[in-house]
């Protein structure tokens, strides 16, 4: 790999050779299945592939928050996908999201099995389900999808970008990790000033929004995510502090953040789900 300061982009990029870092293994330049691959089925009407990372842990933590509520529909398998190990090529994987990125869902409770991927899309889909956590005034509604979409259009340079070149990339670039540890900053700032008028993302109640800021925002400034809280200075955001951990106080939240989990503490590792008693009787051999 060439370094930065000398780099001088060719003509035409060709895929000569892995990228580096961590997750270099993974990447490529073109879609599609790299192996069959039958994805299993369990007993419940929701079946989600999915691995613990942020975009997963929103959808697991709707999951938990809808059972909380009594919503027995929302019963769920979760099936592990180690995007480490190429599980999201397998072509049952890429049958139910195309796009091979963790999670995806398939709700089978109907006549006809429906797909739905991107966790943004699964959330409002759930949300619009069951009939919960998404305000039904027009006013409240748009201000929690305002916030859904700040979401999904924010993180990736909190994740792809600061994550990247801060934890994840093979050299440390500078330029890179100082343009997106800026941006992260900016983003941390616009979350602190609005959640110093309001008790939650969207306002007064806790929506979809909470559960899709929560897993990236959230445990940037507990301290979770890169091992870059000082770095960030994460401690200055004083409203954002204080609403993750009014989100960290709930029950179904803790329940969601284990599902799927796969690195950090074997009590907090849950890697596969298919019945609300597995969070109680959670053996090692359920860890792996």
């Amino acid at each position: 790999m060439s370094d930065s300061m000398d780099y001088t982009p060719p003509k035409v990029w060709t895929w000569a050779k892995p990228s580096g870092g961590t997750f270099a293994s993974i990447n490529r330049p073109i879609a599609g299945a790299t192996h069959e691959k039958e994805l299993p089925v369990g007993s419940h009407p929701l079946q989600l592939y999915s691995l613990g990372t942020p975009n997963g842990v929103k959808v697991t933590i709707l999951l938990e928050e809808l059972l909380a509520l009594g919503h027995t529909g929302a019963e769920y398998d979760a099936w592990l996908i180690n995007i480490r190990e190429g599980h999201q090529f397998g072509s049952g994987f890429v049958d139910v999201n195309p796009n091979s990125k963790i999670p995806a869902l398939m709700d089978r409770s109907g006549s006809k099995p429906i797909r739905v991927f991107e966790s943004g899309s699964i959330l409002l889909y759930l949300a619009e389900k069951f009939n919960a956590f998404l305000p039904q005034d027009i006013a409240g509604r748009t201000e929690t999808m305002n916030w859904l979409f700040w979401q999904m259009g924010s993180a990736p340079y909190l994740g792809g970008g600061f994550g990247h070149f801060y934890a994840y990339a093979p050299f440390k670039s500078e330029y890179a990790i100082d343009r997106f540890a800026m941006e992260v900053k900016r983003e941390l700032d616009v979350l602190d000033r609005r959640l110093a008028e309001t008790p939650y993302i969207a306002g007064e109640d806790y929506t979809i929004a909470d559960m899709a800021i929560f897993p990236w925002y959230g445990a940037l400034v507990k301290g979770w995510q890169y091992g870059a809280a000082d770095f960030l200075s994460v401690q200055d955001y004083k409203s954002v502090q204080r609403w993750a951990e009014d989100i960290w106080s709930r029950p179904a939240v803790k329940r969601g953040r284990m599902v799927n989990r796969i690195t950090g503490e074997p009590s907090e590792q849950l890697r596969e789900r298919h019945d609300r008693g597995d969070f109680e009787t959670k053996t090692q051999d359920k860890l792996g």
